[in-house]
């Protein structure tokens, strides 16, 4: 019973996530964050959010590595509608995150054996009868 609960849980929390990332995404400000706003003091930007005089940090700005990649700035590559171009790449980001987070405790439960920690089953070493936790019979008079 445990189990299933446990799967229903990870189940409406991958739901939640994906409903947060594939829909309330899309009603986020557009304006820029604290750390884009404090790197543009001091500078002037025209209509396009170019910078045309002043100077600032954000002049030192280059491009990303991965600008150009399949989900870059908030988006799917080739897809036009901005509504579903943010939509679907926080969809496949969530989906791509429980994969890789999904695997990593695959593999960590398969080195173990999924028994414990390390592997071992704590009551494979008590032999029949005895408990866990108790002590060995001690002949009259030892201790």
């Amino acid at each position: 019973m445990t189990r299933r609960r446990t799967g229903a849980f990870i189940l409406g929390g991958l739901l939640v996530a994906l409903l947060l990332a594939g829909v309330v995404s899309n009603f986020a400000s557009s304006h820029p964050d604290g750390l884009d706003s404090s790197l543009r003091q001091g500078c002037t930007f025209d209509a396009d959010d170019n910078i045309i005089g002043g100077s600032c940090p954000a002049q030192e700005a280059k491009d990303h590595e991965l600008a150009d990649s399949p989900l870059a700035d908030y988006g799917v590559r080739g897809i036009d509608n901005p509504f579903l171009s943010t939509g679907l790449s926080g969809v496949l980001g969530v989906l791509l995150t429980f994969a890789f987070g999904a695997g990593l405790f695959w593999l960590a439960r398969r080195r173990t054996g999924g028994e414990g920690p390390g592997g071992a089953d704590p009551a494979a070493d008590v032999p029949a009868g005895d408990s866990a936790g108790s002590v060995p019979a001690q002949p009259d008079g030892a201790r």
